[in-house]
């Protein structure tokens, strides 16, 4: 088992590495293959995966079932496996 993150730095540090890997992903897919329908489609899919995100982590947590609280997605994924049963 992973222990929570309690250091504020280390989580700044995270989080500015993930928006560079997003920033780059991203740069290296428009400059490869640039078209608008390319842009679009790579702003769509972010935006898609933010609000699954979204989803899993707040609302299900929030009004779905309030006593579960995830670690990942992992986490999510066997709630919804157990939840199916």
């Amino acid at each position: 088992m992973m222990r929570d993150l309690h250091s504020t730095k280390a989580m700044w540090l995270k989080a500015w590495l993930f928006l560079l890997i997003g920033i780059l992903s991203a740069a290296i897919l428009l400059v490869e293959n640039w078209s608008w329908r390319t842009a679009l489609l790579l702003v769509l899919c972010v935006w898609g995966f933010c609000r699954a995100y979204f989803f899993a982590f707040y609302v299900i947590e929030r009004w779905v079932d309030p006593k579960f609280k995830f670690s990942g997605l992992g986490h999510f994924i066997a709630w919804c496996w157990r939840s199916r049963k």
